[in-house]
């Protein structure tokens, strides 16, 4: 269509009597959309999208459901019993740019009652809508369902991240087009991972499908780079000594100290004795044991090596020497060191890291064997192996990534995550989203992390020791009324505490704050090490909070985060003013609103809100502290 006619059309819907605002914005939006090549597909009301429209999400934790180690420095991993759309949202304004590793494991839409979609025609009386292979819909409301979810994961990853997604062919094609309409630009798929999870098709007369797909994506063409598989020596962290040449007629023998921790591209999980590899290959350990676990060193070991040709052996023993880059006849490094299956040690050029299928070679279908030693299998179907989860997180996080499940499932990521963690000591965190839907949550997805953590005991009676240093904490979605009416803010403010500790990943409450009890009617203070939350929940509490701040001392150069209520968007900057190099302001709740409004679908009602008298709110409970914020000695707090 031409663009003066579209003008024209636009200007006369604007001007059209007996529409209602919603259907003309609806006619314009359709007008405006100017769709490029690519997909097509009809838009689907969802239940839990049009509940949005008039509630807002928030996160409540369910503390008997609470896991804590003994070690305060563990990693706090995070469940989320709800829709995966509300706790996205809510993870919109929690960690909005924060998330490092996304893996999914969505519906794959077979036809076989395993996609199911809530709409106006159902209600939990009746029986699930399983989309099946004869709804003329089916790829559509599976493309609604995903788009919605995905467009607020882009959002969440940071600028390192990567998302990973497990399809098969039912949509391959579709969320591959649907994810580089998301993410707009083809350098940014970053490609496909082939994992053939059905065995061997030999003997077979016909084509057999005995694969799925890992699509992966980022918001940086640069993020995607394998952590696993690291060039060394270049980074001399890794070698944490260099031992001397020793020179030897036909090639020279080198004594290299490798640490505990360092991947090896590879290898897997195996154990050398005395040797790696045989005849002129071969790697004499010098010292300790050469033990790997998901490709990760275990112990610091002394190697003596040598290759079987001299000049690619002087190369390479020269870069492991001296730390510096060395360069063939044209132009290229020789850095990278791995190893064959069976040990022998290879080295080759320097490269741009790709995906390759190879990286998912040999990794079992074992997830049935994961919940069977669980003593889960009966509770789930087609969970996803650990060693599949384990493998890419090895590969492309780091020690201190945040990874993200928003269809978590039998919650693999999280056992896969807290695996990787106790093998090559890292501080990896873990956030899991699941309705709980049969049960699913609480019988399964939490129950076998539990199991993981506190230890379990096999069908054979093995003891599996648990991964005691981890602190798993269970949340469920619950709701604020959307219009902005004082009752509704307030009460948002009174339950965005549990998110805003999510947030900070400050758990620590304290019960005084600078010599004065907390009143958690009026605030709470949260501690730990260097990180300090102030949550005021009154504007009566402003001035004299402003004196506690005054006088609380701080190391030079540290703050404390205040999240205030306020009406606006001012913080009481004012008030704070006399202590603004000790605070960090934030107004609430419009800084949930600001987030959540990027990613709610439009308000039913558009209620206007003029700044009112703000009247407190309160529960009979809340009343018998409203006399006074801080309550003499043994009054009512």
């Amino acid at each position: 269509m031409k663009s003066e006619k579209k003008a024209k059309l636009i200007e006369r819907i604007k001007s059209l009597q007996g529409l209602t605002d919603d259907e003309r914005g609806d006619l314009l939006e359709l007008l405006r959309t100017n769709k490029p090549y690519g997909l097509v597909w009809e838009n689907h009301k969802e239940d839990v999208e049009e509940r949005l429209r008039d509630e807002l999400p928030v996160l409540i934790e369910d503390e008997s459901k609470r896991i804590i180690s003994d070690n305060p420095d563990a990693p706090n991993h995070i469940l989320i019993e709800g829709d995966n759309l509300e706790a996205l949202t809510t993870l919109a304004y929690t960690h909005a740019g924060k998330i490092d590793v996304i893996y999914i494991d969505p519906p794959y839409n077979t036809g076989n009652k395993d996609f199911t979609y809530y709409d106006d025609f159902t209600d939990e009386y009746r029986t699930l809508p399983y989309v099946d292979k004869d709804d003329s819909f089916r790829h559509s409301k599976w493309l609604s369902f995903m788009s919605k979810r995905l467009r607020i994961a882009k959002k969440l990853l940071s600028d390192r991240g990567v998302i990973f997604i497990s399809i098969d062919d039912n949509e391959q094609a579709q969320l591959r087009l649907l994810l580089d309409d998301i993410f707009r630009g083809k350098s940014l798929d970053r490609g496909t991972l082939i994992w053939e999870n059905k065995g061997s098709t030999k003997g077979f007369s016909k084509i057999v499908k005995n694969h799925e797909y890992i699509l992966a994506f980022s918001n940086n063409p640069d993020a995607i780079k394998s952590q696993y598989n690291k060039n060394f020596p270049a980074d001399g962290d890794l070698i944490e000594e260099r031992l001397q040449i020793k020179r030897s007629p036909k090639n020279p023998i080198c004594q290299i100290k490798f640490p505990k921790g360092l991947p090896i591209r590879g290898i897997e999980d195996i154990r050398f004795d005395d040797h790696v590899g045989n005849g002129t290959n071969r790697i004499d350990i010098i010292s300790g044991d050469m033990v790997f676990r998901g490709g990760v060193l275990q112990n610091d070991i002394v190697l003596e090596a040598s290759f079987p040709y001299r000049n690619q052996t002087e190369k390479f023993f020269k870069a492991m020497e001296t730390g510096e880059p060395v360069y063939d006849t044209k132009g290229q490094q020789w850095l990278e060191v791995f190893f064959s299956k069976t040990g022998v040690p290879h080295y080759s050029k320097q490269r741009g890291f790709t995906i390759l299928s190879s990286l998912l070679d040999d990794v079992p279908n074992s997830g049935f064997s994961d919940l069977k030693a669980l003593k889960l299998e009966t509770l789930f179907n087609n969970p996803k192996p650990v060693a599949l989860i384990y493998k890419l997180l090895s590969h492309f996080s780091t020690d201190n990534y945040i990874i993200l499940d928003f269809f978590a499932g039998s919650g693999t990521t999280l056992h896969a995550t807290m695996q990787l963690n106790a093998d090559d000591g890292g501080d990896r965190k873990c956030i899991l989203v699941t309705n709980n839907e049969n049960g699913i949550c609480e019988k399964v997805t939490y129950e076998r992390n539990k199991r993981v953590i506190e230890g379990y005991t096999k069908p054979n009676n093995e003891y599996v020791e648990g991964l005691k240093n981890n602190n798993l904490r269970y949340y469920r979605t619950a709701f604020v009324g959307r219009s902005r009416s004082p009752q509704n803010l307030r009460k948002l403010v009174r339950l965005a505490t549990d998110m805003l500790c999510i947030k900070e990943d400050l758990f620590n409450e304290q019960k005084e704050f600078a010599g004065q009890d907390v009143v958690k009617q009026a605030f709470r203070y949260f501690e730990k090490d260097n990180n300090r939350m102030l949550v005021i929940y009154r504007e009566e509490a402003v001035p004299l909070m402003a004196p506690l701040i005054e006088k609380y001392n701080l190391p030079d150069g540290e703050k404390i985060k205040v999240y205030v209520f306020s009406p606006s968007e001012d913080p009481w900057a004012g008030s704070f003013e006399d202590v603004a190099d000790k605070v960090e302001l934030c107004a609430l709740p419009m800084a949930i609103l600001n987030a959540y409004k990027r990613v709610l679908p439009k308000q039913k009602d558009q209620n206007i809100y003029v700044e009112p008298d703000m009247v407190p709110d309160q529960t009979e409970e809340e009343n018998k502290s409203s006399d006074t914020l801080f309550p003499e000695e043994g009054g009512d707090q």
